[in-house]
């Protein structure tokens, strides 16, 4: 990938499509990850107005201080941000306490929650100060395994990163000068309170994912392989299916001609 040209190609859209928008910038969640990294350094690079925000919601140290440490590297290098901290830890317990939580999958229900929780206060600040919302989904969570929440971190205004694979994420990322602490830490989703990786919850490592991805392009499937690439062929076609719902436009029921 030639890292240079890619990153300015990004950067131009982002900067039109604004500009055709009629708007002044982006809001972008910063999570302490390397997507949102991206995101928030590539909506910069425009030089519109970028605000960033950090949404705590019992969030792992870990995870916060590499956010803020990202938001205080945009601040030296790019006047135009702006960066606010909304800890949404309070509203998320008033929320769990109203669910009265049970049934089998209540734990990832009230993680999605948490994406969710997210998204409506981006969509607020965005509507507020005039701003899109951008979306820190790469190539493979977004069109391969489906690893994110439907209308939580799904729910964007635009995708600049969405046909990046996640390893060209890092590349990029590294290039334009994203912090060290961001470009070694192990990806995570942060939906859990705790330290655990996408990794863990997936089964598979990101070039795992990337390698199952371009096989099942080329239309090969579990049984063409065998050992290590059977199995992890086998997670990402149990994602991609169970999935495809987020991936796919939503189902309308088409009234006959005449029944109208």
């Amino acid at each position: 990938m030639k890292l240079q040209e890619t990153a300015d190609h990004i950067t131009n859209w982002l900067k039109s499509y604004a500009e055709n928008a009629g708007v002044k910038g982006f809001v972008v969640g910063v999570s302490g990850g390397i997507d949102s990294a991206l995101t928030s350094t590539l909506c910069a690079r425009t030089g519109l107005e970028v605000l960033t925000l950090e949404m705590p919601i019992h969030q792992h140290p870990d995870q916060a201080s590499r956010g803020q440490e990202h938001q205080a590297w945009l601040s030296t290098n790019f006047p135009n941000t702006r960066h606010l901290r909304v800890d949404l830890t309070p509203v998320y317990d008033c929320f769990v306490a109203a669910m009265q939580p049970s049934g089998a999958d209540h734990g990832l229900s009230l993680a999605n929650s948490r994406a969710r929780l997210r998204m409506s206060t981006l969509y607020y600040h965005g509507q507020a100060n005039g701003l899109l919302v951008a979306g820190t989904g790469n190539k493979v969570e977004d069109f391969g395994v489906g690893f994110y929440t439907k209308y939580g971190d799904g729910g964007v205004d635009l995708s600049p990163i969405a046909d990046l694979l996640k390893t060209e994420v890092f590349a990029l990322a590294r290039h334009l000068g994203v912090v060290d602490s961001i470009l070694d830490a192990k990806p995570t989703d942060g939906l859990w309170g705790d330290d655990r990786t996408d990794e863990d919850q997936l089964g598979a490592t990101y070039p795992e994912l990337e390698w199952a991805m371009a096989q099942q392009e080329a239309g090969k499937s579990a049984a063409d392989f065998s050992g290590r690439e059977a199995e992890v062929m086998a997670i990402y076609l149990k994602f991609n299916t169970a999935n495809k719902h987020k991936m796919l436009p939503i189902p309308v029921c088409e009234i006959p001609a005449g029944f109208k």
